[in-house]
């Protein structure tokens, strides 16, 4: 395993990354509120037969500049020139919760980079099952977290019991994020700003929809390789079905076993086998 900060657009972007040079690649995208960190045990298992980038994204944990807005537009861009200043090849990207959004975006906006993507445990605004994932009150923190500076003004010191409560309410069993990993992940948003971008992801939901809303000019023909955890709330066909109407023509679905909403915490052995086999699969043609 290695680490480095790349300079993409005036920020300062933290990396970690292992395996061969020129083997084909996986760029691996976190969500919140976690950072790289959440794939260290999934690098470790992919990093025998491919090269493997995770970053901690703009302005969290290593990661140091604000980002210009916190759309997945955006971040979609700056993720682009983490894969090019890396020399990916052959790339899949990977994505977890609004790793996953990025990754959607990824697919509408750049699509020339990649040979696959893998969506895993998140809506992606504007698809079904969109409308209906925001109308369900025990989603309450997609509002909350959009407020403007309240959420940080009540969260700021206060980050390893907020964040528990989600590690907690969203994994298959409480003992499934170690103290270690949430330690971690508190660290990673304890700067003011570092707070801020991650609520700024949320704030930014609704360009997100109305730009995710709009039809792709042809379909995306991209392998794509829709995850949730087998205790994950929500019928996995309904998110396939959404992406499926989004314009994405060659997408399959599949859950990963012992795992909850945070399947690179819960199950890393599992993930990173069915990302092998994915690639493995792409490349099979």
């Amino acid at each position: 395993m290695r680490t480095s900060n790349i300079e993409i657009e005036g920020l300062s972007i933290a990396i970690r990354e292992a395996g061969p040079a020129d083997a084909p690649a996986f760029l691996l995208l976190h969500g919140w509120p976690q950072s790289s960190y959440a794939f260290e045990r999934v690098i470790g298992r992919l990093a025998t037969d491919y090269r493997v980038v995770a970053p901690d994204l703009p302005c969290i944990g290593g990661s140091q500049g604000m980002p210009k807005a916190g759309d997945k537009k955006t971040l979609a861009r700056l993720m682009r020139g983490i894969a090019e200043a890396c020399g990916l090849r052959q790339l899949v990207a990977a994505g977890h919760d609004v790793g996953g959004q990025i990754v959607f975006a990824l697919l509408r906006d750049h699509p020339e980079i990649l040979s696959g993507a893998a969506i895993m445990d998140v809506v992606v605004p504007g698809v079904a099952p969109w409308e209906e994932v925001i109308r369900n009150p025990m989603i309450w923190h997609f509002a909350f977290h959009a407020i403007p500076a309240l959420p940080e003004t009540l969260v700021s010191g206060h980050q390893s019991a907020y964040f528990d409560f989600f590690f907690n309410a969203l994994s298959k069993g409480r003992a499934a994020i170690p103290a270690e990993a949430r330690e971690i992940y508190a660290r990673a948003y304890s700067r003011p700003e570092s707070l801020q971008a991650g609520f700024d992801w949320y704030r930014a939901f609704p360009e997100d929809a109305k730009a995710n809303a709009l039809a792709p000019t042809q379909p995306i023909a991209i392998p794509v390789l829709y995850l949730r955890g087998a205790a994950e709330s929500g019928d996995i066909g309904d998110y396939v079905d959404g992406l499926r109407a989004a314009g994405l023509s060659n997408v399959e679905g599949d859950v990963i076993a012992g795992s909850g909403h945070f399947v690179a915490d819960e199950n890393p052995e599992a993930l990173a086998i069915r990302l092998s086999r994915f690639h493995r699969e792409i490349r099979a043609g």
